[in-house]
């Protein structure tokens, strides 16, 4: 069972565009900024939003637009449970069998079975106000089960979850995607959804696809700002200097060629592509592998004879706190963060105004070609 999608929804003036494919129990993870137009998309998937234009289709069977999201198979799963209060967990469960016309009792041998794939089949009579916010989103997700879907749509389902619920929720998850084999498409903000459970990842914003990949190289580069910010590292943007290009700049005289220039002037070359002259491309590192360096030291003044390539001198601006240590801005390049650990961030005195020297290793720079979309 596969799901395809290509399709245009509209809400209202906004409008979003996709297409993707999503395999048999494979786990598909969708990223984007609030307002990108994930739930638009979802929504359309589902049969829950008008003025869907293109093709949805499951195992190569199209569902036309008219068709209600009762028969469309496709489960949903948001980041409320959404339980009726007034119903047993068992209740719960059974409601989607029924409403498909299987009978009371074969709805609730079902019911059961789906409580006992999500570790509830001893709360089956409890209601939702005497579970706890996890137990509920697992007998949510049971609902969904039972109804039989041929793909499923996880919108946050963890969003509300504590920590300890959250991890328990996506090992259940991870269970049921390799004993389902059904198609699943998972929206989250937190990329730890996508390390764990995703073997691809999209990335939407505006209302399209502005990245998709292997979940690895999207986390690993990413090509838009928002992607950078939750996979944690510094994504800048330029262009390849040419060989033997003509300068005034003193610190090009010995710069290897195909670094990548950012329009402030830094200077980078890593792994991945070498860039050819005016060829657009774009770097990531991560804020931990930036050395702060003293002005003055040996270390330093090297890296800062060094052509400028992967150093750059700068006045620290700003000083947040981050697990272990601060994390460093500067004026020159306010872009870009470097982590120090709190120990050595005091041996350096790093303060507000104190210039120092950063520098970042070839080995730990990821550099690609072919920049598709602005960052």
């Amino acid at each position: 069972m596969s799901l395809d999608v290509d399709i245009t929804a509209r809400a209202g003036a906004f409008r979003v565009e996709a297409a993707f494919r999503v395999a048999a129990g494979e786990v598909l993870a969708v990223l984007g900024p609030n307002g990108a137009g994930k739930s638009t998309l979802f929504a359309a998937i589902a049969g829950h939003r008008p003025h869907v234009s293109g093709t949805i289709a499951l195992n190569g069977a199209e569902i036309g637009a008219s068709v209600p999201p009762e028969r469309r198979r496709i489960g949903l799963l948001g980041q409320r449970a959404m339980l009726f209060p007034h119903l047993s967990a068992l209740e719960n469960v059974a409601f989607g069998p029924r409403a498909q016309g299987v009978p009371a009792a074969e709805a609730r041998r079902r019911a059961l079975e789906h409580l006992d794939e999500v570790g509830l089949r001893d709360l089956a009579r409890h209601r939702p106000a005497e579970l706890s916010g996890g137990q509920q989103q697992r007998v949510a997700l049971a609902r969904a089960l039972a109804a039989e879907p041929l793909a499923l749509l996880l919108d946050e389902p963890f969003a509300s979850l504590d920590a300890e619920t959250g991890t328990q929720a996506r090992r259940l998850v991870a269970r049921l995607r390799e004993h389902l084999a059904i198609p699943i498409v998972l929206v989250t903000h937190d990329p730890l959804d996508a390390v764990m459970l995703a073997t691809r990842t999209v990335v939407v914003d505006d209302g399209r696809i502005v990245q998709q990949g292997a979940t690895a190289e999207v986390l690993g580069h990413p090509r838009s700002r928002f992607a950078a910010a939750i996979a944690g590292v510094n994504l800048v943007a330029g262009v390849g200097r040419p060989a033997g290009a003509p300068t005034t700049d003193p610190r090009d005289v010995d710069a290897e060629p195909g670094a990548l220039v950012t329009e402030d002037g830094l200077r980078l070359i890593g792994r991945g592509d070498r860039l050819r002259g005016g060829e657009t491309g774009s770097a990531v590192f991560s804020p931990a592998s930036v050395r702060i360096l003293p002005v003055g030291d040996d270390a330093s003044d090297a890296a800062s004879s060094a052509a400028g390539v992967n150093s750059w001198r700068g006045t620290v601006s700003i000083m947040e706190a981050v697990a272990g240590g601060i994390r460093v801005f500067t004026a020159e390049h306010p872009q870009l963060a470097a982590d120090c650990p709190s120990g050595a961030a005091a041996t350096l005195g790093i303060r507000p105004g104190a210039i120092f020297v950063f520098r970042i290793d070839p080995a730990d720079v990821s550099v690609r070609r072919d920049l598709d979309v602005p960052v």
